[in-house]
């Protein structure tokens, strides 16, 4: 490295966004295990937090996405960590989808999820609630390499001086780049809307039996 000219970059600046240890309420069972490839859309939504600095302090963003598609189907960003962060999240998803009984939302342990008002927002509409096992990334795998793709492709190496400007950048890349043009390895290299345009499209003409809720 020193003959090359490298240095080794110090260690990012950590978070901690899964307060479970807070929560006294008892979590869900991880009814979803790891099964991240449902047969339609609106089946399985998965949701989970996470952190990025600015100049002028923390900002978090909670997700939901439906891994059958990839498609974030609800966000919402906040300088606070409290549960009406991913309430907000959810309601966008459940407006813009609205989807059918049944509907699967995995998360994980945070005080946020096992809240009383986001149970509440869950089963009020006959939709199952699963979480993670304690301290299991893996179980939520799906959020996690959403996460991991949005900060290398648009936070890391940047410098983003105010809030505003990040809730931009986030704008831009759900809605404008993830969701619309970013190709995805297991979505045979189309978009997340592209893929569910096909999905419709082939169920539409009776080449596929419909599995999913109406998009």
């Amino acid at each position: 490295m020193r003959e090359d000219g490298l240095r080794a970059k110090g260690a990012r600046k950590y978070k901690i966004t899964t307060d479970s240890w807070r929560s006294k309420r008892i979590p869900a069972k991880n009814l979803l295990n790891r099964k991240f490839y449902p047969t339609g859309p609106n089946q399985v939504w998965c949701g989970d937090i996470t952190y990025i600095g600015t100049d002028e302090g923390w900002m978090y963003l909670a997700v939901f996405i439906d891994p059958f598609s990839r498609k974030i189907v609800g966000w919402a960003i906040d300088k606070s960590l409290k549960r009406e962060l991913v309430l907000r999240a959810f309601r966008e998803a459940v407006f813009i989808r609205n989807p059918g009984q049944g509907l699967m939302v995995h998360a994980d342990r945070g005080s946020q999820y096992t809240s009383d008002e986001f149970k509440e927002a869950v089963e009020s509409r006959d939709f199952i609630l699963s979480m993670s096992r304690s301290g299991n990334c893996w179980d939520n795998a799906v959020v996690e390499s959403f996460f991991r793709n949005f900060k290398v492709e648009s936070i890391y190496g940047e410098t983003i001086r105010t809030r505003w400007e990040l809730e931009r950048i986030v704008r831009e890349y759900i809605d404008q780049y993830y969701n619309t043009i970013r190709m995805h390895s297991t979505l045979d290299y189309v978009s997340p809307m592209e893929y569910e345009r096909n999905y419709k499209t082939k169920r539409d003409s009776g080449k596929t039996s419909l599995s999913g809720s109406e998009l």
